[in-house]
């Protein structure tokens, strides 16, 4: 990521002024940038095209909805408005205009589930109308439709992904780095969205099972190394192009729980979406990888 003066001055003071300055070059090399979308009020269906959590999606006129294998018709999540979200992009990772729509089929099990993440060009968004579920869809329930605001967001390696090694000390800690690390995030209570960073998990092999189903067509087994040398077998030996491939995945949406909506992912978990790099600046959202992480 490059950084701008003033984010890397907002960091690096962050982190002095609580003692983990000694930190300072390895969350300048680690931390991303991120979206993250929070509830604003009910979902308003008079406005086609804004972004909005649960509740009904807007489709063009002639679009079917997106279906199960099983012929089910699946559940509308979210749809992200992207020149919305465009000027929060400070990546430059999402199409300038648009918009992503995302669907999801039965989430069990928690891996390599059934889902569709459509995307409109603003012409069909122009055209999308309020589109009703059906009466039945896969999660068997009703979401209540919330619109959405968007903002930038630095995101630091949570739990899973951090090197306890690079930011404990003999006089701090990661307990004491935790409040470091909400501070940095400037996480809200209405927050339920949040693209790119780091997912939410206990491990941090993540990348590994959405890289190895995308590349592969086969299922983790939740060995790393095996998993590096299915795609590196894939990829003719390359071992070295493989972990860049795993480096390269993207989170594209992690969805969180929340009763506002009524989602509930699992235990009070959380739905992400990855996708390869790659394939998010070509444009190719029917390569994604839908799974769920529930502690």
């Amino acid at each position: 990521m490059q950084w701008t003066g003033q984010k890397r001055n907002d960091l690096e003071t962050k982190l002095r002024d609580n003692q983990f300055a000694h930190a300072i070059p390895y969350l300048l090399e680690t931390t991303k940038f991120g979206i993250r979308c929070a509830k604003t009020g009910p979902a308003d269906y008079s406005k086609p095209g804004r972004s909005r959590v649960g509740g009904d999606p807007d489709l063009p006129p002639d679009w079917e909805w997106p279906m199960t294998s099983d012929g089910e018709a699946m559940t509308f999540l979210a749809q992200l408005n992207l020149q919305e979200l465009a000027q929060h992009d400070e990546s430059s990772l999402l199409p300038k205009e648009g918009m992503l729509s995302f669907f999801v089929g039965v989430d069990e099990p928690a891996y390599h589930i059934e889902h569709r993440v459509l995307v409109m060009t603003a012409e069909q968004l122009a055209a999308a109308v309020h589109r009703p579920s059906p009466e039945e869809t896969t999660m068997e329930e009703t979401f209540e439709g919330f619109a959405l605001s968007a903002r930038a967001t630095l995101e630091p390696p949570n739990y899973a992904y951090i090197d306890y090694d690079r930011i404990e000390t003999d006089d701090v800690g990661y307990d004491e780095f935790e409040a470091v690390y909400q501070d940095i995030r400037d996480e809200g209570e209405q927050d339920i969205l949040q693209l790119f960073g780091y997912p939410t998990s206990q491990h941090d092999d993540a990348e590994y099972e959405a890289a190895l189903m995308l590349l592969t067509g086969k299922n983790y087994d939740y060995k790393m190394d095996s998993a590096l040398n299915q795609i590196a077998k894939k990829l003719g030996g390359d071992k070295d192009k493989a972990k860049q491939e795993i480096g390269d995945i993207v989170m594209l949406l992690e969805i969180d729980t929340d009763n506002d909506v009524g989602f509930c992912w699992w235990d009070a978990g959380v739905l992400h979406y990855f996708i390869r790099k790659e394939d998010l600046l070509a444009g190719r959202f029917d390569r994604t990888y839908c799974s769920l992480y529930s502690s």
